[in-house]
Order: C-alpha cells, then structure tokens, then sequence
C-alpha cells in the first residue's frame, strides 16, 4: 500500500498532543495518559470529535494533506486492564477508535486525511522499564495490529519507543495483520534513545532484522534541541534518509523534568515553527506535527514554516 504522505509535494501535517491538550486545555482527568476511554463517553467523543475538527480545519485552509493518530496510544493490554478493559473489550475500542477518526475526516472531503492507528509503548513512554524480547513484543501488540487491520485503518505507528526490541516486536505485529507501519522514537536531551542507543544505530538494527519494512521513521517526544544536533552529525548516512516525520515536543525540558511538570509548557511557538524549518534542510519531511504540549496553534506555525520546498542535505 502506498502511504500519500511519502508522495505529496510538501508535507503532510500531523495532530499535536493529544493527551497534553485534553488534560491541561479541556480539563479532562486521564489516568496513565489513556485517552481512549473518553470514547466511551458522551463528552470525551465531543472533546476528541473538537480536536479532530481543528487539525482538519488547518489542513483544509493551508491545502495540506494530514495524518490523524487514533486515541490509542495507551489502548493495549496492560494499560487497558488498568482502566477495566478485558482482550475484547480493548479490541473493540481500538476498532471504533479508527471509524471514529474516519468519521471525523470524512466530514472534510477536501482534504487527504490519513488515519493512523497509534500504538505506544508497553511500559513507561520516557523510560526502559520490563524491557521485553521481540517475540514477546510481537506478542504482546498483536491485539491493537489486528485490531487496526479489520478496522480498516491506512496505517498504523509505533509511538514514542525507547527501545529498539519493541520497535521490532510491533513491527513484525503489523506487518502479520497486513498494515503498513511507521516507526517513531523518542531521545533524551542527548540525542540517544532512553535505552542508550544511538538514534542512527536503533533505525539501522530494525531495518536489519526486519528487511526495512517500517514505510519510513519519526522522531517524537523531545525537543528540536535535543536531536537537531544528531541529525546534522549524520547527513550522509543512510538512516537519515529513512526518517520522514518529526512530532516534536512544545518544551525544551528533559523527560525526567516533564515527568515532574504540574503546569503546561507551551514553549515558544515561533522558535519551534523555525525550527522545523531548519530541520527541512536536513531530513525529507513527508510528516510534520506535534507531541506532549503542543496542539492546532504550534502545528499551524510549523505548517507554515514547512510550506516551501527545500533542497535537503545529503
């Protein structure tokens, strides 16, 4: 299957941070970041119907395509047993995750919406705690994969991964139920994954092992200032021209301080926005869009910053 972000002439735009907008701008109180029982309410599918609605706004008005991740990142099996939800119930909610998201962009026949399934990881999103094996991996995010596929979804992402096995393990789910599959990691102020690997060498070890199946990689969950630097080191090399997408985060704080915030940081839209533009000139964008504390404002700026084409260092 041909993903239209990877051939349209500028990229696509992305949603923000979900989870961060829900808490912090609408007021909502989501145990473990989980997003997906507000689907199970009659405010929380006004909430996300009113979220969805503003990045489609956006792509409308600026004639840009756009990527819509499901609520789910936290809709696999042992986040969803801590919000009461058994094997069955999870996979139905994963399913009308993605009709929810459909319906949503059909409302905008317009504009060319990608649903993305969003898978994230098993264990804590800033750190490698219970690290499992590939297999075990596969496994385990075998549920939200088949779940994705029947529901019809156009693809389906690993989100915020910290460590390369998992990394593997989902996309080897993925590539079972037969949806195509993005994979997205996330750095410390460093530049390396929370595992400690380099950012070049985790892409490098899931092409690998599983014959370059993901349709192209993003960075998430951290600050242009944290991975820029990484990437100006790498021009040349082949992982670099993998990388398609960019989520970033509002601040410029590490994970451990975020971890601890009790206030939304916004950062500074504008120094963002350029940033990504910097970022242009360094790695094929094909997905621009946002991660924890950013929401339709931060992603219009980056749209715009993003909307000439430029010739990318190799």
């Amino acid at each position: 299957m041909s993903l239209a972000q990877l051939t349209a002439d500028r990229p696509f735009i992305a949603d923000g941070g979900l989870e961060t907008v829900l808490i912090y701008l609408d007021g909502f109180d989501l145990p473990d970041f989980a997003a997906f029982p507000l689907l199970d309410r009659d405010d929380g599918r006004a909430a996300l119907d009113a979220y969805y609605r503003n990045y489609l706004l956006l792509a409308e008005r600026h004639g840009r395509g756009v990527v819509l991740d499901t609520p789910t990142w936290r809709a696999s099996l042992d986040w969803g047993a801590r919000q009461g939800y058994g094997a069955e119930r999870l996979a139905d909610v994963n399913r009308r995750a993605v009709a929810f998201v459909r319906a949503a962009a059909s409302r905008f026949p317009a504009v060319t919406a990608v649903v993305n399934g969003a898978v994230g990881p098993r264990g804590d999103g800033y750190v490698v705690d219970g690290a499992m094996s590939v297999d075990e991996a596969a496994n385990f995010h075998s549920l939200q994969a088949r779940a994705f596929a029947e529901a019809g979804a156009d693809m389906m992402s690993a989100i915020t991964m910290t460590y390369v096995e998992e990394a593997i393990g989902i996309t080897r789910a993925a590539q079972a139920a037969g949806v195509p599959i993005a994979v997205s990691f996330t750095v410390e102020t460093d530049g390396h994954l929370p595992s400690g690997q380099t950012l070049g060498d985790a892409i490098t070890q899931v092409d690998s092992v599983t014959d370059r199946a993901p349709a192209y990689y993003l960075v998430n969950c951290a600050h242009p200032t944290h991975f820029q630097p990484v990437l100006e080191q790498g021009i040349g090399s082949s992982w670099m021209q993998r990388i398609r997408g960019v989520r970033a985060n509002a601040s410029a704080m590490s994970h451990e301080e975020l971890d601890a915030a009790t206030e939304l940081d916004r950062g500074d839209i504008a120094d963002l926005a350029d940033r990504y533009r910097q970022l242009q000139g360094l790695v094929d964008l094909s997905v621009v869009g946002g991660c924890c504390g950013t929401d339709h404002e931060h992603v219009e700026a980056i749209a715009v910053a993003t909307s000439i084409e430029v010739s990318v260092s190799r």
